[in-house]
C-alpha cells in the first residue's frame, strides 16, 4: 500500500491576532519584517545624547543603588551569623 500524504488545511497569512509582546521581556528570536505590531511600521526614535557629567553621574547612581543593596544583603547575613554564635549555639 502507498502511504498517503497528510494535508495541512492551516496557511498562515502572517496576520497578528493578537499582541504577545510584554514590556520587560525580549522579543521573540524570529524577527517578521513585513509586519510589525499589529501591521504598523516602525517609528523612528530619537537617540538621546547625554553629555560626560550626565553620563557619569547615571553611572555613579547605579553603582551606588548596588553598593546600597549589597551592604543590605551583607548586613543581613552578618547579623544572621551574630544571632546563631550568641543565641542560637549557646
Amino acid at each position: 500500500m502507498k502511504k498517503r500524504k497528510k494535508k495541512n488545511d492551516f496557511i498562515d497569512d502572517g496576520r497578528v491576532i493578537a499582541n504577545m509582546n510584554i514590556d520587560g521581556m525580549q522579543r521573540s528570536t524570529i524577527k517578521r519584517t513585513a509586519f510589525d505590531e499589529f501591521g504598523k511600521s516602525k517609528e523612528n526614535k530619537e537617540n538621546i545624547k547625554l553629555s560626560k557629567k550626565e553620563h557619569r553621574r547615571i553611572v555613579l547612581g547605579a553603582m551606588a543603588s548596588y553598593a546600597v543593596f549589597g551592604l543590605i544583603v551583607f548586613g543581613a547575613f552578618a547579623l544572621f551569623i551574630l544571632f546563631c554564635i550568641n543565641v542560637w549555639f549557646k
